[in-house]
Protein backbone atom coordinates (compact mmCIF):
# COMPACT_ATOMS: atom_id res chain seq x y z
CA UNK A 1 0.00 0.00 0.00
CA UNK A 2 1.04 3.37 -0.26
CA UNK A 3 1.77 6.13 2.29
CA UNK A 4 -1.23 7.91 0.72
CA UNK A 5 -3.18 4.60 1.78
CA UNK A 6 -2.02 4.92 5.18
CA UNK A 7 -2.72 8.34 5.73
CA UNK A 8 -6.62 7.90 4.68
CA UNK A 9 -6.92 5.08 6.08
CA UNK A 10 -4.13 4.13 8.95
CA UNK A 11 -6.14 1.30 10.66
CA UNK A 12 -5.70 -0.64 7.44
CA UNK A 13 -2.98 -2.59 6.45
CA UNK A 14 -1.15 -4.38 3.56
CA UNK A 15 -1.12 -8.08 5.60
CA UNK A 16 -5.01 -7.24 7.02
CA UNK A 17 -6.67 -10.59 6.40
CA UNK A 18 -10.19 -9.10 7.14
CA UNK A 19 -10.29 -7.55 3.59
CA UNK A 20 -11.53 -4.44 5.47
CA UNK A 21 -13.88 -6.07 7.93
CA UNK A 22 -15.61 -8.34 5.91
CA UNK A 23 -15.52 -11.84 7.90
CA UNK A 24 -12.31 -14.01 6.77
CA UNK A 25 -12.88 -17.03 4.90
CA UNK A 26 -12.75 -20.47 6.05
CA UNK A 27 -13.73 -23.73 4.64
CA UNK A 28 -17.24 -25.58 4.58
CA UNK A 29 -16.79 -28.38 6.79
CA UNK A 30 -16.41 -31.50 4.97
CA UNK A 31 -15.59 -29.98 1.60
CA UNK A 32 -12.65 -32.26 0.92
CA UNK A 33 -14.62 -35.17 1.91
CA UNK A 34 -17.39 -34.64 -0.17
CA UNK A 35 -15.12 -34.39 -3.12
CA UNK A 36 -13.02 -37.59 -2.12
CA UNK A 37 -16.24 -39.36 -2.01
CA UNK A 38 -17.79 -37.67 -4.79
CA UNK A 39 -14.90 -38.75 -6.76
CA UNK A 40 -14.75 -42.57 -4.44
CA UNK A 41 -18.64 -42.80 -5.87
CA UNK A 42 -17.97 -43.04 -9.70
CA UNK A 43 -14.90 -45.34 -9.40
CA UNK A 44 -17.22 -47.64 -6.87
CA UNK A 45 -20.05 -47.70 -9.90
CA UNK A 46 -17.90 -50.33 -11.59
CA UNK A 47 -17.19 -52.29 -8.26
CA UNK A 48 -20.84 -53.81 -8.94
CA UNK A 49 -22.06 -50.89 -7.88
CA UNK A 50 -22.29 -51.11 -4.14
CA UNK A 51 -19.06 -49.49 -2.76
CA UNK A 52 -19.99 -46.34 -5.23
CA UNK A 53 -23.82 -46.20 -4.06
CA UNK A 54 -22.46 -45.88 -0.93
CA UNK A 55 -19.96 -43.13 -1.00
CA UNK A 56 -22.55 -41.25 -3.03
CA UNK A 57 -25.01 -41.50 -0.71
CA UNK A 58 -22.32 -40.42 2.04
CA UNK A 59 -21.69 -37.71 -0.14
CA UNK A 60 -24.69 -36.52 -0.70
CA UNK A 61 -25.88 -36.25 2.94
CA UNK A 62 -22.41 -34.49 3.59
CA UNK A 63 -23.11 -31.91 0.68
CA UNK A 64 -26.71 -31.40 2.49
CA UNK A 65 -25.52 -30.24 5.80
CA UNK A 66 -22.20 -28.26 4.31
CA UNK A 67 -24.69 -26.30 2.33
CA UNK A 68 -26.79 -25.07 5.33
CA UNK A 69 -23.83 -24.19 7.09
CA UNK A 70 -22.72 -22.25 4.05
CA UNK A 71 -25.99 -20.50 3.15
CA UNK A 72 -25.94 -19.32 6.80
CA UNK A 73 -22.88 -17.32 5.46
CA UNK A 74 -22.08 -17.00 1.73
CA UNK A 75 -19.18 -14.90 1.43
CA UNK A 76 -17.49 -16.45 4.61
CA UNK A 77 -17.47 -19.85 2.69
CA UNK A 78 -17.86 -18.60 -0.66
CA UNK A 79 -14.03 -20.07 -1.36
CA UNK A 80 -14.13 -23.64 -0.56
CA UNK A 81 -17.90 -23.66 -1.72
CA UNK A 82 -16.66 -24.54 -5.18
CA UNK A 83 -14.83 -27.53 -4.03
CA UNK A 84 -17.77 -29.06 -2.43
CA UNK A 85 -20.29 -28.53 -5.04
CA UNK A 86 -18.12 -31.12 -7.48
CA UNK A 87 -18.44 -33.18 -4.95
CA UNK A 88 -22.24 -32.95 -4.60
CA UNK A 89 -21.61 -33.61 -9.02
CA UNK A 90 -19.61 -36.26 -9.10
CA UNK A 91 -21.86 -37.77 -6.23
CA UNK A 92 -24.63 -37.18 -8.32
CA UNK A 93 -22.89 -39.21 -11.16
CA UNK A 94 -21.51 -41.91 -9.18
CA UNK A 95 -24.68 -42.81 -7.68
CA UNK A 96 -27.00 -42.56 -10.31
CA UNK A 97 -23.74 -44.82 -12.62
CA UNK A 98 -23.84 -47.13 -9.45
CA UNK A 99 -27.69 -47.90 -9.37
CA UNK A 100 -27.49 -48.60 -12.87
CA UNK A 101 -25.34 -51.20 -12.46
CA UNK A 102 -26.03 -52.58 -9.47
CA UNK A 103 -29.69 -53.23 -11.32
CA UNK A 104 -27.57 -54.81 -14.01
CA UNK A 105 -25.55 -56.89 -12.06
CA UNK A 106 -28.88 -58.10 -10.07
CA UNK A 107 -30.14 -58.89 -13.56
CA UNK A 108 -27.78 -60.78 -14.63
CA UNK A 109 -27.28 -62.77 -11.19
CA UNK A 110 -31.35 -63.49 -11.83
CA UNK A 111 -30.37 -64.67 -15.21
CA UNK A 112 -28.05 -66.86 -14.08
CA UNK A 113 -29.72 -68.59 -11.45
CA UNK A 114 -32.87 -68.88 -13.64
CA UNK A 115 -30.70 -70.56 -16.18
CA UNK A 116 -28.94 -72.48 -13.84
CA UNK A 117 -32.16 -74.04 -12.50
CA UNK A 118 -33.75 -74.63 -15.81
CA UNK A 119 -30.72 -76.73 -16.89
CA UNK A 120 -31.43 -78.63 -13.70
CA UNK A 121 -34.36 -80.00 -14.87
CA UNK A 122 -32.98 -81.93 -17.50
Amino acid sequence: MSELDDLLDPGVTGNDHNMGGLAPQQPVPNANAILVLGICSIVGCFLYGLPGLVCGIIALILFKKAKAVSDTNPPKYEASFKNTKAGQICAIIGTSLSAIYFVVAIFWVIMFFTALNSLSHY
